[in-house]
């Protein structure tokens, strides 16, 4: 089987190329199983049968500046979502409880807008502190654009990981935003790096992209080297510039969450939004491929109930990592 083959030999230490990640787009739609097949290879490799949870809090909601097609928190989106101010500390400190205890690896605190304020990062950092006191788990923030001199902050308050997505190829991106740019998030994740932070990164599929974009994202995530690879599939949402995109189906998906864990075998790869509507029934294929999941609600769309991904899970036969551990880089 040659997908199978192929992932031994990049257990070996083989290096993917790029027309066989092309290849594994083009695969046949009834030959995908032998793609997830292969990737699980890799997966069961590095990760054995092992899924990491996590939560996110919508932290502080609507009301961003920024024009980013697909989000419908962007006030060029025509959308009715609950827009708020940064929540208390209190709050996320209880969300982090609630986390915690529904084995949840990842508690991720999520903010809309370009950046956070100086007050808005004191109060995430003084949130941070008051849970790592408490209980032993991951923190992963997502702020927006930051510098270096925040991102130490974050790093001494005890956060884990900082997200901050490339969302599309450098070449697709004034399709999707024009009120920052592709470098600009380069920088974060740098920032990020250099404060010992371990850098999440990932995408959104289904935007318009080509093929060829899809692997320049998964080439361009293995140079940054993130250690965590969110891959989100578009969620057309009424009212956003992308409300009328539809090209995804379940194969499509598991297809791109393929050439991601082929070309990043050895990092975090993440069913992040969209999954519910995009895989569909074929979401327990995806986690062959992914070794991580959104459990409940994201920032402004529903995820499925939380006890069909927990049975989902345990009908697999795969065990949900609860360990916190901080990732060395």
């Amino acid at each position: 089987m040659k997908w199978y083959h192929l992932a031994q030999r990049v257990i070996g230490g083989y290096a993917c190329t790029r027309s066989e990640a092309q290849e594994m787009l083009r695969v046949a739609d009834d030959e995908t199983l032998d793609l997830v097949y292969g990737a699980y290879q890799l997966r069961r490799h590095y990760y054995g049968t092992a899924m990491k949870l996590n939560l996110i809090i919508n932290a502080k909601s609507g009301r961003c500046a920024e024009n980013c097609a697909y989000c419908s928190q962007s006030i060029y989106a025509e959308t009715s979502i609950d827009a708020y101010p940064l929540v208390s500390e209190d709050v996320i400190v209880q969300g982090a409880r609630q986390a915690y205890e529904n084995q949840i690896g990842t508690y991720c605190i999520v903010m809309s807008g370009r950046k956070a304020s100086p007050r808005e990062v004191r109060t995430v950092c003084s949130a941070v502190k008051k849970i790592k006191k408490e209980m032993p788990i991951k923190i992963c923030a997502c702020l927006g654009l930051i510098n270096g001199e925040q991102a130490k902050a974050l790093k001494a308050a005890g956060v884990d990981r900082f997200n901050h997505n490339l969302n599309t190829n450098a070449s697709h991106y004034d399709q999707i935003a024009t009120t920052h740019h592709y470098q600009d998030r380069v920088a974060t994740i740098k920032a990020v790096k250099n404060a010992k932070i371990s850098p999440c990164s990932g995408v959104i599929c289904g935007m318009g992209e080509t093929d060829a974009d899809i692997i320049d994202m998964a080439y361009a995530l293995k140079e940054l080297d993130a250690d965590s690879i969110p891959i989100n599939f578009l969620n057309p949402i009424p009212g956003t510039k992308l409300e009328n995109m539809d090209e995804l189906n379940p194969n499509r998906c598991l297809k791109i969450l393929a050439v991601f864990r082929f070309i990043n075998p050895t990092k975090e790869i993440r069913i992040a939004g969209g999954r519910e509507v995009n895989l569909r029934s074929s979401q327990n294929l995806g986690l062959y491929i992914a070794n991580s999941i959104f459990i409940g609600d994201y920032l402004t769309t529903k995820g499925q109930d939380t006890t069909k991904d927990y049975q989902m899970i345990e009908d697999l036969g795969f065990s949900i990592e609860t360990k916190a551990v901080e990732t060395k880089i």
